[in-house]
């Protein structure tokens, strides 16, 4: 803002990527079992390709060292014990959700006690259910508190001060625009929702308004401080409503996850034990593209039993992106920024 305008942040998260759009677009926004089928396909194709370029025949290793058995019975124990723990690990979260009658009523006495609040900063009446739709009129409710501000200051004395303001509430006024069309039409259970309140960068705006505050104090009316308070106050809100939301999105991830571990690993203990069972050197014969049937046979069958680690992976991949990028909540900006190589601001 004013003489610090050059270290504000981009207002949308793959512009703060800072060029890593692509690896965002893969951790957060591209589908779990998208990504999952993606990273088996490739753990297939490279387990081929090495018998193809490998200096032992697999065939010959079978028949030596019997590799079938000892590689798939070392699997089975893996996958019972994974699963398990991610399901123990899940239902250890989920249990937070019960707690006496008193605790639940205290839960929610918070929960209207911060709608009621949103309600009095808004003008919007009765705040909607739907997630987001609450955020969309929380936002809103952040525009007029910042279209109030621009009103109050258009008779400041100082030009400078109703330039920076103008150019303060002008920019939240479009970043916020952006959020609320963007949330419009998202569904609680996809990713759009956290996508999108990730994307508003509340934390900065609230330092620029202290900011304005702090450099134009003796020239600011009191009407004016008044009114950059009402602006802070409500940005404020959009912490915790941010922060209550990523917490139930998280217990809707471990939910699905905990599901999709459960139905990939029946068929991967199926295809381990039925490799161990019933599957050597003679089982399987001929070629096919110039590779062993064998080879082929044994490389779908090793991707099927890391399935549930990898959907694990794919999981646990946005789910520790989106707790890095909100580690702070509040006025602290833990991302590198134009202000730190910058001694004069």
């Amino acid at each position: 803002m004013g003489e610090g305008d050059d270290s504000s942040p981009s207002d949308t998260m793959r512009e703060r990527a800072a060029g890593s759009g692509w690896r965002l677009w893969v951790l957060m926004r591209l589908d779990r079992y998208v990504l999952a089928g993606v990273i088996l396909l490739a753990i297939f194709a490279s387990l081929v390709l090495l018998s193809v370029a490998g200096p032992s025949p697999f065939r010959a290793l079978v028949e030596d060292a019997d590799a079938l058995q000892t590689l798939f019975g070392s699997m089975i124990g893996p996958i019972i014990t994974g699963v398990t723990l991610v399901v123990t690990i899940g239902q250890l979260v989920l249990s937070q959700e019960l707690g006496a009658i008193g605790d639940q009523r205290e839960r929610m006495q918070a929960s209207m006690e911060f709608r009621r609040d949103v309600e009095d900063l808004g003008s919007f009446g009765v705040s909607p259910p739907e997630p987001a739709a609450f955020l969309r009129e929380l936002v809103a409710a952040i525009e007029d508190s910042a279209e109030r501000l621009r009103e109050t200051t258009a008779d400041e004395r100082e030009e400078e001060v109703r330039e920076r303001i103008d150019e303060y509430v002008a920019d939240l006024d479009e970043h916020a625009e952006t959020v609320r069309a963007d949330v419009e039409d998202a569904q609680f259970g996809t990713f759009d929702v956290i996508w999108n309140v990730l994307s508003f960068n509340y934390s900065w705006k609230i330092f620029e308004a202290r900011q304005i505050a702090d450099e134009h104090r003796d020239a600011l009316s009191e009407e004016a401080t008044e009114a950059i308070d009402e602006v802070i106050e409500a940005l404020t809100f959009f912490g915790p409503a941010r922060e209550h939301f990523k917490t139930l999105y998280y217990q809707w991830e471990l939910i699905n996850l905990t599901r999709a571990l459960l139905y990939a690993a029946v068929p991967a203990l199926v295809v381990v034990a039925g490799m161990v069972m019933y599957v050597d050197a003679d089982a399987v014969t001929g070629a096919t593209l110039g590779v062993d049937n064998l080879v082929w046979l044994a490389s779908a069958a090793f991707t099927v039993s890391l399935a549930p680690f990898v959907i694990l992976l794919a999981y646990v991949l946005r789910i520790v992106t989106v707790a890095k990028r909100t580690l702070a909540m509040g006025p602290f900006i833990l991302r590198e920024t134009e202000r730190d190589a910058d001694s004069d601001v």
